[in-house]
């Protein structure tokens, strides 16, 4: 008998329509042939299964079940891409992990903490991985132009602690920039970050583990004309992306290494990416780690699964039965 699996998409963060394009990315990615597969969407207490002639059903919060045709039917598995809370954070786990419902991510602590890049980063620091100086501020606290300056330096980027897509994100290179792109940052999350820019070459690797297999992608290489890879480069066509990246073989075996160190220094569960930036001396350095990557056809992780030789559907269906071994 085929298991029912939802692609939970949605949230309640800007990056909403980026959740629910990555939900039809994987709905083509499933086999059809071996699981009924159902698109949830989730924005605030809005919980709906869409079907296939287009309505939209409430889900039973209480079970996670909906009724159709005077049947109630039941989730087998969710495959959260929410990015951005509530599937990024945690909270969304936590919910699944009560209903006893198996998922494709993280958990709890790991969704929470890698939600949190500036907890994570300097947790992460503490086990010799390199990361760009940086200073949180919360809603209320204050820094001064002159403090910016002296304790990070210009360039800096100045952008939300939480959420996704560049959403927030500036790129500072004068002083008169600081103050209008902390309040843009703080539009979108209440606490933000003055991170120091370092020069190099950005990349991206993905990695999955089940309990039967370890697989570490091939690395991209982003390269963009615009000031970073910001959200037009990321979701409009304005960046070239080479899979594999075009760096020495012993560097891509180092980044490759680091990447699953770090998937099990977090206790990461299903798929995910690492980004980072390449300096002068082939120094690896830590930019943020995606719990919930994006999925449509055209994002990293299906770029790198085809770069592997290998077949997205497969990988599709290692996520979901290795909840069930």
């Amino acid at each position: 008998m085929k298991r029912t699996i939802a692609i939970v998409a949605g949230g309640d963060t800007s990056e909403l329509p980026v959740s629910l394009k990555s939900a039809r990315g994987i709905y083509s990615f499933i086999s059809r042939e071996s699981y009924d597969t159902y698109v949830v969407e989730m924005q605030g207490t809005r919980w709906e299964v869409c079907m296939p002639d287009g309505e939209k059903l409430p889900i039973d919060r209480n079970d996670f079940s909906f009724v159709t045709g005077g049947v109630r039917k039941r989730f087998d598995f969710a495959y959260i891409t929410i990015h951005g809370t509530p599937g990024e954070d945690g909270r969304l786990q936590g919910y699944f992990d009560m209903m006893r419902i198996p998922y494709s991510c993280c958990g709890v602590l790991a969704s929470a903490l890698t939600y949190d890049k500036f907890a994570c980063n300097h947790y992460l620091k503490g086990f010799g991985i390199r990361v760009a100086e940086s200073l949180k501020l919360r809603k209320g606290q204050h820094i001064t132009d002159e403090e910016v300056q002296e304790k990070i330096g210009l360039p800096c980027f100045i952008k939300p602690n939480l959420g996704g897509s560049s959403f927030g994100t500036t790129k500072v290179k004068e002083a008169g920039q600081i103050q209008p792109a902390i309040e843009i940052a703080f539009r979108e999350a209440g606490e933000v970050i003055i991170e120091a820019f370092m020069d190099g070459t950005e990349i991206t690797c993905g990695c999955y583990k089940t309990k039967q297999k370890s697989v570490v992608f091939p690395i991209t290489e982003v390269v963009t004309a615009n000031e970073f890879f910001d959200f037009d480069a990321k979701y409009n066509g304005q960046v070239e992306e080479i899979t594999p990246a075009r760096i020495p073989d012993e560097l891509t075996r180092r980044v490759q290494t680091l990447t699953s160190a770090i998937y099990d220094i977090l206790g990461c569960a299903g798929i995910i990416r690492v980004d980072y930036i390449i300096t002068e001396g082939n120094k690896v350095n830590l930019l943020e780690v995606n719990t919930n990557p994006g999925m449509t056809a055209t994002s990293f992780i299906p770029q790198q699964v085809r770069a592997a030789g290998m077949d997205v559907q497969e990988v599709m269906a290692d996520i979901i039965e290795d909840k069930f071994i």
